[in-house]
């Protein structure tokens, strides 16, 4: 069941979203090497709360924090841990905020002081494919049109778009239908109409597509160690156009891809 949101609701949504995205840029402030992935989650956490929000990850199916924290290889859904973040790490912090009723979703990896020049084009290529998703992401079109246009950019370099895992609806539940994958073909999946909230969030891979979960439950990393970049927005389909509900703006005051 796919549930289509007023224009007040996609309002609260952007409500949500800005705690998100002002945790996003306190979090960006701090990623250095040396910083444990428990104190960003730490920061994350307090902020949302001293905010009026509530970390929409926390809890969700058993998960312990309010990050997902995912390093190097990792995919999504790493745990913040004690491990120190070290010069050449990529790390993906994924967010989300449940505010007023309704829950945005967010995702920025970040280079680690200085990265190889392979992985710095890995994140920045993953980076356009969220957008060109995201103009893919009209009413009228497909989910397969945004899967279309996320795989077409990145595989040109030999990248690899992770399958098994796909972006979403949300709303009043942090996942609701559609699905939202990041391959398809043009004119297939579900049909995009006015007032779908989607979370639209590219997962490539400097080599292969194959992913394996490791024996935590939760972490996605890729099956050869290659890294893995995701970046992610909350979009609302609108009748004329399509809007982007999170930001990385705060993000980008501190750290620029």
């Amino acid at each position: 069941m796919i549930y289509l949101k007023t224009e007040e609701e996609i309002n609260l949504i952007k409500e949500s979203a800005d705690i998100l995205g002002r945790a996003h840029g306190l979090v960006a402030q701090h990623i250095k090497p040396g910083i444990s992935t428990l104190e960003l989650d730490r920061l994350a956490f307090d902020f949302i709360k001293d905010n009026g929000g509530s970390p929409s990850f926390k809890g969700y199916n058993g998960f312990p924090s309010t990050l997902c924290i995912s390093v190097n290889e990792q995919v999504v859904h790493g745990m913040p841990s004690k491990y120190e973040l070290q010069e050449g790490d990529i790390v993906s912090v994924d967010c989300g905020v449940f505010y007023k009723g309704f829950h945005s979703d967010c995702a920025y990896t970040y280079p680690v002081g200085e990265v190889s020049a392979a992985t710095m084009d890995l994140l920045r290529r993953t980076k356009e494919s969220l957008y060109l998703g995201i103009e893919a992401a009209t009413a009228g079109k497909f989910t397969g049109d945004i899967g279309f246009a996320v795989q077409q950019h990145v595989e040109q370099f030999g990248y690899g778009v992770v399958r098994e895992l796909v972006g979403h609806g949300l709303g009043r539940n942090l996942h609701e239908d559609p699905e939202v994958p990041n391959y398809g073909r043009r004119g297939k999946g579900k049909k995009l109409k006015a007032g779908m909230v989607i979370a639209i969030e590219p997962m490539v891979n400097l080599g292969t597509k194959d992913i394996v979960q490791e024996a935590d439950g939760w972490t996605i990393r890729t099956t050869d160690y290659k890294p893995s970049a995701h970046f992610e927005h909350t979009v609302a389909i609108l009748a004329d156009r399509t809007e982007i509900l999170t930001t990385h703006k705060y993000i980008e005051e501190h750290i620029k891809i």
